[in-house]
């Protein structure tokens, strides 16, 4: 493997948390630290540990004199780990050492261990793995449960009527006429829900009789509850859902519904109701919960509504390798079988796309987003959003869309959101920055590390904030010229420091300040006097000179 500087600058600007950590080591680094550092992102499936760099944005090469024999160090790591780790030694332009430990990931169902305990990073350090993470991993290594055969179980503990509108809505979904001339069984075998005549967990997850399921699965229950406010602790309705899938979803949807208020929307001369709770993301929210918990914990799924936002709790935590940070990223079902079969039917997009309709649907309509943060290693909790939050945003999205013909994906609406809100925009997603940029909905200002993204001209005179506008995009190059060189008019007796100068434009980065200041001096308008922090700046005139 071969790791060039260009490689290295782009590692800089990310998180550690995306398998990447970085370490200073100038001097030294203990070996025992980086055998645990080995383990712990090995357990995370994989990364990089990189020596001579700073672990604090904005990170910088300092170079490291640590493990100056990496043959002796490879070989210490491997009789360490009992498996290979590879070291690269990599120089920047200034000739500062640079070593990239590149560290593969654990096998699948193996967490690893350092002598007896099972490390994982936790912020900067290094911690144990708990109990839950160390089963998860164990977990990875056992075949689709929901795949599997439940002993015990015949085709007679389905209900009939589920099985006639999984080959409906499979038929719908395939435009495939001669579906409807299949008999039961042939139906349940050939979407794999049965293997001969065994009957799969899938098959009574999604199908199951209720009285079946109390026999041979009684975790499967979906519970609905609503509460009038979040803080009340008794609920006013509750009903308890203890059958197939297929048997009970529409039922559910309908109870979020008649709760379902609307909210008014003036638009011009026009007007429009938009609901509370969006059905695609309400039921999204459910086949999530459906999909992917783990049925192999005792618990339920709860669905809990209150008057404006509906929080979906589902047993098991994430599936390895996922969080709620990366969820629109990666996707990884845990029940594929049920998951493949609610696909063939039409009930969920094809894999992956379900979280992104969430979103999409949740930006569209001016709401927050669905919120993942409240999850943990035992359980998923998503919380969705009812409130429409910026009305006029909402309405400036459409009306760009509808003149332009532009379709917003969820990454540009992602995009959108955050430059709205003031909020950074991710790494992953300055593809969709540029692109609006080039469809005049968002402005650039600044450069290199000073870039920032704004909402356009347009979009501040349609809220008719033309004044906001001003202020987030900044004065032009010579007003601020002409407001440094007026600063250091009014100081000509002591002189104007660059820390006062920069006062006059907090907006502005260093270096443009810097680079304002030398156009002045290259006009003949000001000079310096004294380094560093005696440093002064003057008018092109004698210092004592009053005007």
């Amino acid at each position: 493997m071969t790791t060039d500087i260009t490689q290295i600058r782009v590692w800089l600007q990310r998180d550690e948390d995306e398998g990447l950590e970085f370490k200073e080591a100038k001097t030294n680094f203990r070996f025992e630290k980086a055998v645990q550092y080995c383990v712990a992102l090995a357990n995370e499936g994989g990364g990089k540990l990189i020596l001579g760099v700073t672990d604090k944005h904005p990170r910088r090469v300092v170079g490291s004199q640590a493990f100056a024999n990496l043959s002796e160090t490879k070989l210490s790591l491997l009789q360490a780990l009992h498996f290979r780790v590879d070291i690269e030694e990599i120089f920047d332009e200034n000739q500062e050492r640079i070593l990239i430990f590149h560290i593969p990931s654990r096998p699948v169902g193996t967490p690893l261990h350092y002598r007896g305990t099972y490390l994982m990073r936790s912020g900067e350090s290094i911690e144990p793995m708990t109990t839950g993470q160390i089963s998860k991993i164990i977990g990875e290594g056992v075949t689709d449960f929901s795949a599997s055969i439940c002993g015990g179980a015949t085709i007679q503990d389905l209900s009939q009527y589920a099985i006639k509108e999984l080959q409906r809505l499979w038929r719908e979904k395939s435009r495939q006429p001669t579906i409807d001339t299949l008999e039961d069984q042939q139906v349940l075998q050939d979407l794999g829900l049965m293997v001969e005549e065994n009957v799969t967990y899938a098959a009574l997850i999604l199908l199951g009789k209720a009285g079946s399921l109390r026999r041979l699965l009684p975790q499967t229950e979906v519970i609905f509850e609503y509460r009038s406010d979040e803080v009340s602790i008794e609920h006013q309705e509750r009903f308890e859902y203890r059958s197939g899938f297929l048997l009970y979803q529409n039922d559910l949807w309908e109870q979020v519904n008649l709760r379902n208020d609307k909210q008014h929307v003036q638009e011009g001369f026009f007007s429009r109701d938009i609901p509370t709770f969006n059905e695609q993301v309400i039921r999204e929210a459910i086949l999530n919960a459906v999909s992917h918990r783990s049925y192999q914990d005792i618990g339920s799924v709860f669905v809990r509504q209150y008057p404006h936002k509906l929080r979906v709790e589902s047993p098991g935590g994430f599936p390895e390798g996922i969080d709620e940070t990366n969820i629109l990223k990666r996707q990884k079902p845990r029940n594929r079988l049920i998951a493949e079969v609610l696909t063939k039917c039409g009930l969920v997009e094809r894999s992956g796309q379900g979280v992104d309709k969430m979103f999409r649907e949740s930006l569209r309509e001016g709401k927050a987003l669905p919120d993942y943060s409240d999850s943990d290693e035992y359980q998923v909790n998503l919380s969705v959003f009812g409130i429409i939050q910026n009305p006029k945003f909402l309405q400036f999205l459409e009306e760009v869309g509808n003149e332009q013909l532009i379709t917003f994906g969820v990454g540009d609406l992602l995009v959108l959101n955050a430059v709205h809100k003031d909020k950074q925009i991710p790494s992953h997603l300055r593809d969709n920055a540029y692109r609006l940029v080039e469809k005049g909905v968002l402005e650039r200002t600044g450069q290199g590390r000073g870039t920032k993204y704004i909402l356009s001209r347009r979009f501040y005179h349609y809220l008719e904030q033309g004044g906001t506008y001003t202020r987030k995009r900044g004065l032009d190059r010579e007003t601020n010229k002409e407001l440094l060189l007026k600063h250091i008019h009014d100081n000509l007796q002591e002189g104007s420091r660059f820390k006062e100068l920069k006062e006059v434009l907090p907006m502005l980065q260093r270096r443009e300040i810097q680079g304002l200041l030398q156009e002045l001096r290259e006009e003949g308008k000001i000079y310096l006097e004294g380094r560093t922090r005696g440093a002064r700046w003057y008018p092109k005139q004698e210092p004592n000179r009053q005007e």
